[in-house]
């Protein structure tokens, strides 16, 4: 089996960036993701978060495919109870009408931010976000039929209206479902729709949310056999002791999240350091703990094998990486070296 890797990318902002820096990075890192031969490149939907930038995909899809020239680009991924399914529909296919064939569209069920700012992101859009959560599988269907030739068929004041995303590209993007728990699992299955379970969230689940998509699968027009791959956090440096220094920042931020505390931009390595050393209390200790021992750290030959491990643990032949390496006070606040070292070091092992 011969494993593809791919790129998962939250934009994060550090304690020494703007959003423009950050963006620019990750700019960067995808142009290098794109030397290297990774498969894709992901980004992310979160809101009202200081640490994260990528809170619009189909806008930060658009720069990145205009500045790589090979790999896809997509979301992951757009979590449509934020969004209207049409406004989607037609997103996406205008972008796969100016990069055909580079074009991924994962769909997410989570809204990705905090209830409030999940009201402002659905008002106006068609429902409260409740609704729109219980009416997911809905909606997917409705993104589907949108940007098929033949549209959908929408019922209003006892007429029925043809609707589809306009403009009509001459292709189709792959159009992935997304998850955390057994739910996106089943939903894929059941359209049968590629999967992808957020192993790089949590760790946990993973084989048994694959075993119920791949037992469950029923082909569509679209699909013939269940298609998945694994998402992992990885920092890969020279040595395994510098890979732990450069996933510190990540894994405190982590568990700031996961416990509650106000978040604000990555830190800087010797600012986790700071904060490390005047101590964790036990519950964020205890999660920080758990993280760096599912997350990919080490060394480039070391890393390399673990990926290959996880790979064949749970049979797929692609890993998206999450590139989770800080950086250092003084670095280029534009540029990312550790995460471009991750990816590098990984493509070359």
């Amino acid at each position: 089996m011969t494993l593809a890797l791919s790129v998962l990318d939250l934009v994060p902002v550090r304690t020494d960036q703007t959003t423009a820096e950050a963006v620019a990075a990750s700019v960067e890192l995808a142009r290098t993701a794109d030397e290297l031969g990774y498969r894709r490149y992901w980004v992310a939907e979160h809101h009202n978060m200081p640490a994260v930038a990528a809170t619009n995909p189909p806008v930060l899809i658009s720069l990145l495919a205009a500045r790589t020239e090979r790999i896809r680009v997509g979301s992951g991924g757009v979590m449509l109870p934020n969004h209207a399914p049409l406004v989607v529909a037609e997103q996406f296919a205008l972008l796969e009408a100016a990069f055909p064939g580079r074009i991924d569209l994962g769909i997410g069920r989570a809204p990705g931010t905090d209830q409030v700012t999940s009201w402002a992101l659905r008002h106006g859009a068609g429902g409260v976000t409740d609704e729109a959560v219980e009416r997911f599988p809905e909606y997917v269907d409705n993104v589907l039929a949108m940007m098929e030739p033949a549209g959908v068929g929408l019922s209003l004041r006892d007429r029925t209206h043809s609707l589809r995303a306009t403009p009509t590209a001459a292709s189709l993007p792959d159009i992935w479902l997304l998850g955390s728990s057994d739910y996106s699992a089943r939903l894929a299955a059941a359209k049968g729709m590629p999967y992808v379970f957020a192993h790089h969230f949590s760790g946990r689940g993973t084989a048994e949310a694959l075993a119920l998509y791949r037992d469950s699968f029923q082909p569509s027009s679209t699909l013939a056999e269940p298609r998945t791959f694994l998402t992992v956090n990885a920092s890969v440096a020279e040595t395994a002791e510098e890979a732990e220094r450069l996933a510190l920042p990540q894994a405190i931020q982590m568990s700031e999240l996961r416990t509650g505390r106000p978040l604000g931009p990555q830190r800087l390595v010797e600012e986790a350091e700071k904060v490390a050393e005047a101590g964790l209390d036990p519950a964020q200790a205890h999660l920080v703990d758990g993280m760096r021992e599912r997350w990919v750290i080490g060394d480039a030959v070391t890393a390399r094998a673990e990926i290959e491990s996880l790979a064949s643990t749970y049979g797929v032949d692609e890993v998206m990486v999450n590139p989770i390496g800080a950086a250092y006070a003084g670095t280029d606040p534009r540029a990312v070296p550790a995460r471009i070292e991750t990816l590098r070091l990984l493509a070359e092992a």
